[in-house]
């Protein structure tokens, strides 16, 4: 039912694209909805590159989607994704406050205990094409909050296991996390028109048309 569900949702959005002919739409790509095992066949693959890779080629975190809040990346972040808000004091210092951490099902209260992680590691991203991307467009990666699932606060402990590693190699702790976290690395992936080697393919295949079949793909390429 859900295969039929996407398919329809495909055939309306072709039907829309004659209302779409304004300039205005034209200059923002539009939203993309597809199966996950239709999603991963639109990864291109080669072969991954870390030759000349640092951190600090990414900068972040930068100001921020609201440049007068006061407020960088990673504290909006954490802002967008509190089950129970805190409380934003002098300097955006965040006091109190809930979050949960998807990877592990773990509760947390304190900012402090989080990380913002960055759904396709920067390391990843730069084996998989940033490597030829401008500073500018690096640093739009590294700070984006286009996509809600670009950056996740997730426990310290997970993010630092997970690491620069892609599915192939690790997966979130808790099963009921990994058809998500699958999803959102290929809607990722895709967003960024990022590419993936041979193993990390055959990885997400293993999903995609397993455990994971069901699971919809959203994303937007980032312009």
């Amino acid at each position: 039912m859900i295969k039929n569900l996407v398919r329809g949702f495909g055939a309306l959005s072709l039907a829309l694209v004659p209302l779409l002919s304004s300039p205005a739409a034209q200059a923002a790509p539009a939203p993309e909805v597809t199966l996950l095992a239709d999603a991963v066949g639109l990864v291109k693959v080669t072969e991954e590159d870390r030759t000349g890779y640092t951190r600090t080629k990414f900068k972040h975190w930068n100001s921020g989607d609201d440049a007068g809040d006061g407020c960088n990346t990673r504290a909006e972040v954490l802002l967008a994704e509190a089950v129970v808000a805190p409380t934003v004091e002098s300097g955006c210092k965040l006091i109190g406050g809930t979050w949960r951490s998807y990877y592990d099902g773990q509760e947390v209260t304190s900012a402090g205990s989080l990380d913002i992680d960055h759904m396709v590691p920067l390391a990843e991203a730069w084996d998989s094409g940033a490597s030829g991307w401008t500073a500018a467009r690096r640093e739009a990666y590294a700070n984006d909050q286009g996509a809600d699932v670009s950056l996740v606060a997730v426990t310290a402990r997970t993010n630092r296991q997970k690491s620069d590693q892609d599915p192939a190699d690790w997966m979130p702790p808790s099963p009921e996390a990994q058809c998500r976290y699958v999803g959102e690395w290929v809607a990722t992936k895709l967003r960024w028109q990022l590419t993936a080697d041979d193993r990390e393919l055959e990885a997400l295949k293993v999903y995609a048309e397993g455990p994971c079949e069901d699971t919809i793909v959203h994303y937007t390429l980032a312009i």
